[in-house]
């Protein structure tokens, strides 16, 4: 198929527009809502208090990226508060979840008073809001504050020190959960819809692709429920670290379980030979480096999360022989192969920038996961319906081929009727009383001479029309060989020799020669093969007789 030509040009115009995207700020909507904050970062010293460090502005560093801090103790300060619109009633201050230890947030208010709200990280998963942002509510009887302060320990900094700080209504709060409720409600219930539906696909035709389709989707379910935050909702005595822990294990075997359902979708010629063994090495090398984190971190956890990222390449990398593969063997099914896994391989390549600070932080880009696969999900599904399409059809030609071979085998080719051994098949059994009718072609050795072989074929596929057209319904009609030919019917619905003559006789023959026929009947069981013998030497005597009394004629043998 000429579509199966373009799966890498679709992949780049896709990764074009998803980095346009990401260069795109969040937008209100998602779960990064409310005015935006401005932060500068200072490296926690001894004997630092959040009173002095609010009036120490020159301590903090304003311009480097905060990823570059590398990991530790923070002080994170807000831009003044009072050119922020509706400051006095932004009372909600938001950040996004990060791998930290404990997180304080300081206000300072105009009279210079201090109030803190120190969540460790049992806290954290208390205050965790769909989208998995962390909240805080300020108390409106102090006001409007006039600066912000974090101090963050135990800060990975993987992404950042914080991260997207908001200052947002209640009315903004709320809608930012019920818009993100639905993002996840509606992911949730389509991944349900479709595990249900390719579970009872399986249960019906047991195609292994199914399966892993299915451990792929119960895999996102589980990722989109830790990184929602709903599983510290469901569970809020849980640190948020060991959340965003099982976050990643998730991930990973979203990403393994793709990768397992992208080996089983196509044909075993597809993934045979060094394509296997290649894509099982580097599985184990990615699966090591996703366990390694989720067993040793915060242990060297930049290292061990440079390895987790490079564990997402390494898949990328074991699926490109597979697609070369496909395309070399002209697979019908890559073109929605490549369409399926487009977007979930984009946006993982725009994580990866994301992860070494390429491109920005982004909500979105961090839930990208998310949209991607519901959309590899709904496309998935089209292509194994596609493919089992494709095989139904291959089943049915295997089908229709094996019932024309039998038919082929069961047939005379010459006059397309039984031949001896489907005659006996079929005959020998029969319930009730039977009429067993033999016919022989009189001269036929002259016929031949006079006509040529081509004309004595002809001769007998006339023949056999006559013998068709003369059977009653339920007869089995049969060439035994040369210009033999045998009838059975039930005795209750038999066929008169005489018009077998008749019609015989009547039929336009090559060169309008004349044909007749020799015919011998008899009557009897025919339940097993003795009784087969039996009726056959009978009526085989009987057609001996019609010859001797000078052809054309038919002769009934008379009852054992």
């Amino acid at each position: 198929m000429r579509r199966a030509g373009h799966p890498f040009l679709l992949l780049a115009v896709l990764i074009a527009l998803a980095m346009s995207i990401a260069a795109r700020p969040a937008q209100a909507q998602s779960a990064v809502t409310g005015a935006p904050l401005s932060v500068c970062v200072a490296r926690v010293a001894a004997g630092d208090t959040a009173a002095a460090m609010l009036g120490a502005a020159g301590r903090f560093d304003c311009a480097t990226p905060q990823t570059r801090f590398g990991n530790g103790d923070y002080w994170v300060l807000s831009q003044p508060l009072g050119t922020i619109p509706d400051v006095q009633i932004r009372e909600r201050v938001r950040i996004a979840s990060l791998w930290q230890e404990r997180i304080t947030l300081y206000a300072l208010y105009p009279n210079g008073q201090v109030r803190g709200w120190a969540y460790d990280g049992h806290a954290t998963s208390r205050h965790l809001q769909l989208g998995a942002m962390i909240q805080w509510r300020l108390d409106p009887r102090f006001g409007a504050p006039a600066r912000l302060l974090w101090r963050v320990d135990g800060s990975a900094n993987l992404r950042g020190i914080l991260i997207a700080p908001t200052l947002a209504t209640a009315s903004e709060a709320s809608r930012a959960n019920i818009a993100m409720a639905a993002v996840y409600s509606g992911f949730v219930g389509l991944c349900v819809a479709l595990l249900i539906y390719n579970l009872a696909m399986w249960g019906a035709l047991r195609h292994r692709f199914q399966l892993a389709y299915c451990a792929m989707v119960l895999s996102l379910l589980c990722y989109a429920f830790t990184s929602s935050g709903a599983l510290a909702w469901v569970n809020p005595a849980m640190l948020n670290n060991d959340r965003l822990r099982f976050n990643y294990i998730f991930l990973a075997a979203a990403a393994a379980t793709a990768l397992m359902f992208a080996r089983a979708f196509f044909p075993p010629s597809v993934t045979a030979g060094w394509v296997s063994r290649w894509a099982n090495r580097l599985t184990a090398l990615a699966l090591s480096a996703m366990a390694l984190f989720a067993l040793l971190a915060p242990w060297q956890i930049k290292l061990l999360d440079a390895f987790y990222a490079a564990s997402f390449v390494i898949l990328i990398v074991a699926v490109l022989p597979i697609i070369i593969r496909a395309r070399a063997e002209r697979s019908p099914h890559l073109w929605l192969f490549a369409i399926a896994w487009a977007a979930p391989l984009l946006f993982a390549a725009v994580r990866l920038l994301a992860n070494i600070a390429v491109v920005r932080w982004n909500f979105w880009i961090d839930n990208s996961t998310i949209l991607a696969m519901a959309f590899e999900a709904i496309v998935s599904t089209l292509a194994i319906a596609y493919r089992i399409r494709l095989l139904s059809v291959e089943r049915d030609e295997a089908i229709e081929r094996e019932v024309i071979a039998a038919r082929l085998a069961d047939i005379d080719p010459l006059t397309g009727l039984l031949n001896r051994r489907a005659f006996l098949r079929q005959a020998i059994g029969r319930d009730g009383e039977q009429v067993l009718i033999l016919t022989d072609l009189d001269h036929f050795k002259h016929v031949n001479e006079t006509l040529g072989h081509d004309g004595g074929d002809e001769v007998l596929r006339v023949f056999a029309r006559v013998l068709r057209q003369a059977a009653p319904a339920g007869a089995l009609i049969a060439r035994m060989g040369g210009e033999e030919f045998a009838m059975l019917c039930p005795a209750d619905r038999p066929v008169a020799p005489e018009t077998v003559l008749e019609r015989l006789r009547t039929a336009r023959m090559p060169f309008d020669i004349s044909v007749t026929t020799s015919i011998g009947a008899c009557s009897g069981p025919m339940i097993s093969e003795p009784d087969w013998k039996a009726m056959y030497r009978r009526a085989d005597r009987a057609l001996f007789d019609a010859k001797q009394a000078g052809r054309d004629r038919a002769r009934f043998a008379r009852a054992a």
